[in-house]
Parts: C-alpha cells; sequence; structure tokens
C-alpha cells in the first residue's frame, strides 16, 4: 500500500490499521501523534483506523530531553 508519510510517498506491506504502522515504524504509540487526512486520530483509534492507499499521515515522535 503506498500511503504518504510525512511529506514522502512510501510502499508498506502487511499494513491494515494506523497501529500495523506505527508498529511496522517502530514507534512507541504511546509517544506519538498522529494525523491522517488531516484529522487528528486519538490514540484510542488506532487498531480501529483502516489505512487506504494515498492515505497522507503525518506523525510526531515525542523525545523527551534536557
Amino acid at each position: 500500500m503506498q500511503l504518504i508519510l510525512n511529506g514522502e510517498q512510501r510502499e508498506f506491506s502487511g499494513v491494515v490499521t494506523l497501529a500495523d504502522l506505527v508498529s511496522q515504524l517502530g514507534l512507541d504509540p504511546r509517544k506519538v501523534a498522529v494525523e491522517r487526512n488531516l484529522e487528528i486520530v486519538p490514540r484510542s483509534s488506532y487498531r480501529t483506523t483502516a489505512l487506504a492507499g494515498d492515505d497522507r499521515l503525518e506523525i510526531v515522535h515525542f523525545i523527551g530531553g534536557g
């Protein structure tokens, strides 16, 4: 499936839901915020949010530091 992730078109296989994508990217779902087609997706909906080809996703990963 082709998705536009952070402005870059990328190909993913085995990805059905937003939770699948976050997992495949190796990200901790507790530390990311996701926007899908200009709408923020609540973390509680990652497992039920189905992805479609050419969805536009922006993923922000929170990193702590000092």
